[in-house]
């Protein structure tokens, strides 16, 4: 269980300058590959004869591996595992130095960060330097770059970043100093207490200008494109399907890594994923629906509840016209139009739970261990009666008696099944409404909300840290997350103000995130959310050491290790 004082802590660091904007886009039946404690193991034990080789299934391919560019959660988990920035989340999910060799040396006024690099090299055996983090960081904040997350994450936090994004100010200006090979200077705007773990995340992991600048625009599109300095490397991918992880043998803590091989395969049927375990062919495999309940007592299930939350996005306005999702009664009907116990006790079987709240269960806690979720509301709650009612009025108000509404999702099996049981039920409950569905795959569904391109598109979320701004930021006016032109200043100063003026009161900043969660699900439903992620799955009881994380990369197998097969 979690020290409910440490989340307190956790929170209160949280609470200045500028957020993660969370490792995110979640595909519907991406792995978190975790189980319970007693399929974690221990670092101490050895693994003993058994051959050091995982086989992993992924239900989607990569979209990008380039630091400067990732944005969904399969890339973030790669990378978690085959680079390393300054910090790395460790086994019980704590920012430890990585490519730091030790602890930073912070100023007085918070301001400053001093880091000493350790000796580590770069898989083709060019050494990790300060000015691999420089080059990066510039990378990511270069407007030319077009990165999703690094003016995202920087703008607001460190010096310059915010002018450079208005083209204020040049490259250099960035607060990130080399003053050597071995010492990086980073300046702050103002304090960040919680910065230390900002280094655990993909966008702040070094690049060598130099093997980045030869590659051109091939840079990472295959994994002979890359050069790596996490625990393993990548191997055969060649920008599709699967791909394999191989024991990074230049990596600095290579004595750690037990496994020498993993072996990834994009499998997007479950009934396929379940056969290749049965047969041995893989170590672990994800469950949903049919699945789920004929496994339930399986002795080889692990299950959890996620912290990523699910939730139909209503795109207001589509190639500068207006859709019919701008009209707030058509959002609240379709918000209430459908019922959530069906959906995750029999669509998707997995642990799921239905979900009227954006902000997850069972995330974070105050400092006597109360859940977030005591301070908050539940909204859009099931409730068909009412949804006509909104249903009828929005159509009166568009001056029509019938709607045709694309829906976006997903192209696995699983993702297919719930947009065909969101069309039955939405069509059933909402009379004149024609959903037209359209699976993609998930780098095309990202683009296509990238654009707003779309109607209605199902859509998750994960956390990258303990604290309920990772999920309230997301639809403000101007996140890089919102898509779907959705706008309430109201919301935008409610947000504002937990990161100054309420930033040192917890109870009346957790207060004002409820304000605002009515204010996004209630009054303006702006979206609807469907559910909170379970997970079943089937694991081979010779997988040890796994380490999962509630927030950031979903995992991490620099600790993984075979015994007892």
């Amino acid at each position: 269980m979690k020290n409910p004082k440490f989340m307190w802590l956790i929170s209160l660091m949280l609470v200045l300058s500028v957020f993660l904007a969370a490792c995110g886009a979640k595909e519907e039946d991406t792995s978190k590959d975790t189980g319970k404690d007693k399929d974690k193991g221990t670092t101490e034990e050895t693994g003993g004869d058994n051959e050091q080789v995982l086989n992993l299934i992924e239900s989607a391919e990569i979209p990008s591996v380039d630091s400067s560019l990732v944005e969904d959660a399969v890339g973030f988990n790669v990378l978690n595992n085959v680079m390393e920035g300054l910090y790395r989340l460790d086994e019980n999910s704590l920012p430890v130095p990585a490519m730091a060799e030790s602890e930073a040396e912070i100023s007085e006024d918070g301001l400053t960060y001093t880091f000493k690099l350790r000796d580590a090299e770069w898989s083709n055996g060019t050494p990790v330097t300060a000015h691999d983090f420089v080059y990066a960081w510039q990378r990511a904040i270069d407007p030319a770059t077009a990165s999703p997350y690094g003016p995202y994450m920087m703008d607001g936090m460190v010096k310059g970043a915010t002018e450079i994004g208005k083209k204020e100010a040049e490259l250099s200006d960035l607060g990130i100093t080399a003053t050597d090979d071995k010492t990086l200077v980073v300046e702050l705007v103002r304090p960040v207490p919680y910065f230390l773990s900002l280094m655990t995340f993909g966008t702040f992991y070094p690049l060598n200008e130099e093997y980045v600048a030869s590659q051109g625009d091939k840079y990472a599109t295959t994994s002979d494109a890359m050069i790596y300095n996490g625990p393993f490397v990548m191997k055969d991918w060649d920008g599709t399907g699967g791909w394999k992880y191989e024991k990074n043998e230049k990596y600095w803590d290579k004595d750690t890594v037990k496994l020498a091989e993993i072996n990834v395969d994009v499998v997007k049927e479950s009934a396929t994923g379940v056969k290749l375990y049965e047969k041995g062919q893989k170590d672990r495999v994800l469950l949903s629906a049919e699945y789920a309940m004929q496994y339930a007592e399986d002795a080889d299930l692990v299950d959890e509840l996620e912290t990523s939350m699910w939730y139909l996005k209503y795109n207001q306005k589509r190639n500068d016209k207006e859709t019919p999702l701008a009209n707030l009664e058509i959002r609240k009907a379709l918000s209430k139009a459908f019922n959530k116990e069906e959906l995750t006790d029999a669509v998707l079987a997995n642990g799921s739970i239905p979900a009227n709240f954006l902000v997850a269960e069972n995330f974070t806690f105050d400092e006597d261990g109360k859940d977030y979720r005591t301070y908050s509301d539940s909204f859009n709650v099931y409730n068909v009666e009412e949804a006509k009612a909104h249903w009828e009025k929005g159509l009166a108000e568009l001056g029509t008696d019938k709607l045709e509404i694309e829906f976006l999702g997903d192209d696995t099996e699983n993702a297919k099944k719930q947009q065909e049981w969101f069309k039955s039920e939405l069509e059933r409950n909402l009379p004149g409404l024609t959903v037209k569905l359209k699976s993609v795959p998930f780098a095309v569904r990202l683009e296509l909300d990238d654009n707003s391109d779309f109607d209605i598109v199902s859509a998750g979320w994960g956390p990258d840290f303990q604290d309920p701004i990772s999920f309230m930021e997301l639809f403000t006016t101007n996140s890089p997350q919102n898509k779907m032109n959705y706008s309430n200043p109201e919301l935008d100063a409610i947000i504002e103000s937990t990161k100054n003026e309420l930033a040192t009161d917890p109870v009346a900043r957790w207060e004002a995130f409820a304000k605002a969660e009515k204010i996004l699900l209630e009054d303006d439903s702006a979206i609807g959310p469907t559910y909170q992620r379970g997970r079943m799955a089937l694991m081979k009881p010779y997988v040890k050491g796994l380490a999962t994380h509630p927030f950031g990369g979903d995992y991490s197998y620099k600790w993984t290790y075979i015994e007892g097969k």
